[in-house]
């Protein structure tokens, strides 16, 4: 469940009235959509437990504090005018550093009286004004002043959530680079060091560590044995000899420990070519499992690529996949091909079989390569990002967009299906110009807004929204 801070902003001058009927109004919109509220009881303050005074704002910033665990980001809606250093001396001194979502309420054309204005249309200009002389940063309802019960402010609180969601996870976040990268990927370079700046650790081992560990497991091992069976339970595996299908259960222990004693909120893996030469199969089933399970697993060690997949995963709350932007589609300029050996979770797809890593067999033998998830991908919208580390800017930067995966039909292997977004050649375009990689990451749900916000806003990162 998300909580959010809820700060109800007032003047005296304005009807407190307009307070008691916006708490409820706006309390009842959060609880239809399962968000928990942090707020000051009604009758902390002689206006419904809005904030005006000095020591209004201080009650309720103390109030955030006892709660700085919980809350994922906060609502500032203002019936009326409302006090804007009240407002933002709250957040000053509750110093949560969590997102903010600033909303103001429509006046009623009928009722300008002095009994009924609400004037909240100029009072969320001077809240954001001093919001920002505070450096906090915020968010902005669609529309200037709106209800808290109508559709657009419920899109609202959705799209914010999700924004809330995606700087929580990324600010405290830990992913693991299993492997070095693979020597011919120059693509997947990227600094470690900016990553550690927004708050991303990256928890490096060596793959020669990985596969010492496995091998010491036993095939009569239980945890061996239930990933096996899970292995088995995943996809149809009826084409792929048992010895390999034992050696991706081994494999996938020694990650899934991995995983549980680093506190990794997602993996990325060497996987080609030494895994299959020296090992004997690929890890794609095994990373596609974990994305199915919500723990992103992105191959060619591409770290970018994860970070893209997790942030994805957090605003939509779905699996997500990485892909390559693989081929053009005829001549058709707003369409084009994704593909992947491939590691894409289950729910990507219409329906998979596991298979062998037609590239690689042919140079390390087909019998090494087996593991990969084949099959197309089902129709439907989704959204795409990217996120690269500009070394020679110093900074983290972004692209990201909407589309829809259609349902033409192409003769091809691995996991792949065809995708349209308007504007196509203009995003390519933009993609060459810029150096960004060929791997990009995507969900299966529209939630560019919600990316968009949280990279741009809250981690100071810069984007482009196709």
């Amino acid at each position: 469940m998300t909580t959010l801070g809820v700060i109800v902003g007032t003047r005296g001058f304005f009807p407190s009235s307009l307070c008691e009927a916006g708490r409820l109004e706006t309390l009842t919109a959060l609880e239809k959509l399962g968000i928990k509220a942090i707020i000051l009881p009604i009758d902390a303050t002689p206006h419904f437990g809005a904030v005006e005074s000095l020591k209004e704002a201080r009650a309720c910033a103390e109030l955030f504090i006892k709660h700085k665990d919980e809350i994922d980001g906060v609502l500032v809606t203002l019936p009326n005018f409302g006090d804007e250093r009240a407002v933002s001396n709250t957040l000053r001194w509750a110093d949560l550093k969590v997102p903010v979502l600033v909303h103001a309420w429509s006046d009623d054309n009928e009722k300008l009286n002095i009994e009924c204005r609400r004037d909240s249309f100029c009072g969320k200009m001077s809240c954001c004004n001093n919001l920002r002389q505070y450096g906090i940063p915020y968010s902005l309802t669609t529309l200037h002043t709106d209800t808290a019960g109508s559709p657009t402010f419920r899109a609202d609180l959705k799209r914010f959530v999700s924004t809330c969601k995606v700087v929580k996870k990324l600010k405290n976040l830990r992913v693991g680079a299993l492997g070095a990268r693979p020597a011919p990927f120059n693509t997947v370079r990227y600094s470690e060091k900016l990553m550690e700046a927004s708050g991303i650790s990256v928890e490096t081992m060596d793959l020669s560590d990985m596969l010492g560990r496995v091998q010491r497991l036993n095939e009569q091992d239980a945890d061996v044995k239930a990933k096996l069976d899970e292995i088995r339970g995943y996809t149809n595996v009826c084409s792929v000899p048992e010895a390999s299908l034992l050696k991706m259960a081994k494999l996938g222990v020694g990650i899934d420990r991995w995983i549980e004693d680093q506190q990794l909120g997602g993996v990325c893996l060497q996987c080609w070519s030494a895994l299959e030469e020296f090992y004997g199969v690929v890890p794609c089933t095994l990373m596609s499992m974990l994305s199915e399970n919500k723990i992103p697993a992105a191959c060619e060690t591409d770290v970018c690529g994860l970070i893209g997949m997790i942030a994805l995963q957090e605003a939509s709350q779905q699996p997500a996949a990485l892909l390559d932007w693989n081929n053009n589609f005829g001549g058709d300029p707003n369409k084009g091909i994704f593909f992947h050996c491939s590691n894409l979770p289950k729910s990507f797809f219409k329906e998979t079989k596991m298979d062998y890593q037609a590239i690689i067999a042919g140079s390390v033998g087909k019998e090494n390569t087996y593991g990969t998830i084949a099959g197309q991908i089902a129709p439907g919208p989704f959204t795409y990002a990217r996120i690269s580390t500009d070394d020679e800017m110093g900074e983290i930067v972004s692209y990201i967009g909407e589309g829809n995966f259609t349902d033409d039909q192409v003769n091809t292997f691995g996991g792949y299906g065809v995708f349209q977004i308007d504007e196509l050649q203009e995003l390519l375009r933009f993609i060459c110009e810029n150096g960004f990689e060929h791997h990009v990451a995507a969900t299966r749900s529209q939630v560019a807004a919600s990316l968009e916000d949280a990279f741009s806003t809250y981690l100071g990162w810069d984007v482009y929204h196709h």
